[in-house]
């Protein structure tokens, strides 16, 4: 019964923080549909009473004080330290859309709360004092790690995402630029007919330039986004040949060879390193059951035949 018990208030706090977050991006986008449609019908006046007629409870009584305890959080947050974490944060995706004050304090609600749990579950198993202590260290340890190791996940699986698209993205650029489309118009192109990382930040590229950043400020952004050193080599490779005046279709096939070439390189490797990896399972599963299958019944006479 105390296991269930464990286990049930884990869950429910699991699914709190996660309607919690549905609740808060859904009041902001109604409150965004308000103020664009302001002003356009002049008849459709909502009272008060009818706005909060389809909220509830924790909208109307806990949403607020939530918000204002993130602004008053956020003006007490280092900004050096709200800008590395908003870098980390977009080199991962943005989990869930969280926002660097969201992150910083999903750390403290785990530092205040995993060794608790931790505690109770050691105590639940009925542990010792050095076992409690022990358990209460491991969720110190686990509240500190495990917020950066999911984002370092984060972080390597969208990069090889990236690194997967580059080929497919690079052979459409090309393509776009040979038709005699513009370097911008090219990516525009790519956005719309290709989904994935690449299209994105890509889409986030163009849209920092047409807020008024300059193309290499907004590809330099796109290298800080995606650590991937080919697709560094990319940008760098178009920024150089901006600056010299190079032809940027001759640059992209180039990269676009190289980048295939690599792949190529990268599929060859891990092909070598498989029978490397099929070792461990083939001795520790497969040879052991081939053995009892095999030698189980010689083992079995064996045995029988010196008995009697």
């Amino acid at each position: 019964m105390l296991y269930f018990t464990f286990f049930c208030t884990i869950t429910l706090l699991i699914y709190f923080l996660f309607v919690l977050r549905s609740e808060v991006r859904e009041k902001l986008r109604r409150r965004v549909a308000v103020f664009l449609n302001h002003g356009n019908d002049e008849g459709n006046v909502i009272t008060k009473a009818e706005k909060h007629q389809g909220e509830t409870l924790a909208q109307r009584v806990i949403l607020p004080y939530w918000l204002e305890f993130k602004r008053s959080f956020k003006r007490r947050m280092p900004g050096e330290k709200e800008a590395k974490l908003e870098i980390k944060l977009l080199q991962a995706g943005n989990p869930f859309g969280m926002t660097p004050v969201e992150f910083r304090l999903l750390q403290i609600a785990l530092f205040l709360t995993m060794p608790f749990l931790f505690g109770g579950y050691g105590f639940l198993l009925k542990a010792n004092v050095v076992g409690i202590v022990m358990f209460v260290l491991l969720g110190i340890i686990t509240a500190i790690y495990l917020p950066h190791f999911y984002i370092q996940l984060k972080t390597k699986a969208r990069n090889k995402l990236a690194l997967r698209e580059l080929p497919d993205v690079l052979d459409l650029l090309t393509v776009s630029l040979e038709a005699g489309l513009g370097f911008d118009s090219a990516l525009g192109k790519v956005v719309s007919k290709k989904d994935g990382v690449l299209s994105s930040e890509f889409q986030r590229c163009l849209e920092e330039i047409r807020l008024g950043k300059t193309r290499r400020e907004a590809l330099r952004g796109v290298r800080e986004r995606l650590k991937v050193e080919e697709i560094s080599v990319l940008i760098s490779s178009i920024l150089q040949a901006e600056k010299l005046g190079i032809g940027m279709v001759q640059v992209l096939r180039i990269q676009s060879a190289e980048v295939r070439e690599q792949r190529k390189q990268r599929a060859e490797e891990e092909a070598m390193k498989a029978p490397i990896k099929m070792l461990f399972p083939l001795v520790l599963f497969i040879f052991p059951s081939l053995f009892i299958v095999l030698l189980g019944p010689a083992v079995i006479e064996f045995l029988l035949t010196f008995q009697d």
